[in-house]
């Protein structure tokens, strides 16, 4: 893989090349992540006790940053745990643990999501869960899981299907409070199973996938869905951002803070009426 690239290098070759440095940059941490991973550690927390962040997040993300910027010197890299870093012409959203708290409790499901967008669109992205060693990538030409091509596969109907998400959590119920335990009751009865596993990333990976037939999501960050939208995406699933909270529509669709995927088959109605309802009312 070169260094920085010129002016003239076609789109889709362009993203095949920075989705082999997103994985590279993955790979490069997996190891040090895995050895870490229900071994003693320090926690410290962000916005309040449910928000935590470990010294693992913070060395990890800087290895990533290191190796992104070796490979593509042009380059702005925004994490998770240490902001905007450089000013170059291609952008990468870096979360190096999606799905801290599961990896602070020893709950295997947590990921590394790295994905590169140029003027403002994704065009490469590698979700990698590091213990059950899965790699999703994703660039313009398709999607991939561990190198073999990838399509979702979704239920046809809601009673059929298994539904991934974290709503409502603590801040949520303080915000809508009986209102939300509603919306939840309402898609516990229209769904044959729902779960709440805990990593935005991982889940939507599982959705590209076709292990899970949908996901919803009404409190994310860029880091957390642009790498996981574009694998949905090329897998054949439906992506449908959500602006929760924002008074104007963001120009892009990972800076909203909201989604719903569905896996290629699928039609989730009550999905779509109640996360419109929440997202609306947020």
């Amino acid at each position: 893989m070169a260094g920085a690239c010129c002016v003239t290098e076609e789109p889709h070759a362009r993203s095949r090349r920075l989705r082999e440095i997103a994985e590279g940059a993955a790979r490069s941490v997996q190891e040090q992540l895995r050895e870490a991973f229900r071994g003693r550690m320090t926690v410290d927390h962000k916005r309040d006790a449910r928000d935590v962040v470990t010294v693992h997040d913070k060395n990890a993300e800087k290895a990533i940053a290191a190796y992104i910027f070796e490979h593509e010197p042009d380059s702005r890299l925004l994490g998770e745990e240490g902001g905007a870093v450089g000013d170059g012409s291609v952008s990468w959203f870096v979360d190096p643990i999606d799905g801290t708290s599961n990896f602070v409790d020893g709950i295997a499901f947590w990921c590394i999501s790295i994905a590169a967008a140029v003027d403002g669109e994704v065009v490469a992205a590698v979700i990698l869960d590091p213990m059950a060693d899965d790699l999703f990538a994703a660039d313009l030409d398709g999607a991939w899981l561990n190198g073999s091509a990838m399509r979702s596969n979704a239920a046809k109907a809601e009673a059929e299907a298994t539904l991934i998400t974290g709503y409502p959590n603590a801040r949520q119920l303080s915000a809508h409070g009986g209102v939300a335990l509603t919306d939840f009751a309402e898609l516990v009865l229209a769904f044959r199973a729902l779960r709440r596993p805990g990593s935005a990333a991982l889940t939507l990976a599982h959705v590209a996938a076709g292990w899970a037939d949908a996901a919803a999501g009404f409190s994310v960050n860029p880091w957390d869905v642009s790498a996981a939208e574009l694998i949905v995406r090329q897998a054949g699933g439906t992506y449908v951002p959500l602006a929760v909270g924002q008074s104007e529509r963001p120009a892009h669709s990972y800076e909203h803070r909201g989604y719903v995927a569905v896996g290629g088959g699928g039609s989730y109605p009550t999905l779509m009426a109640v996360a419109r309802d929440i997202a609306a009312r947020s």
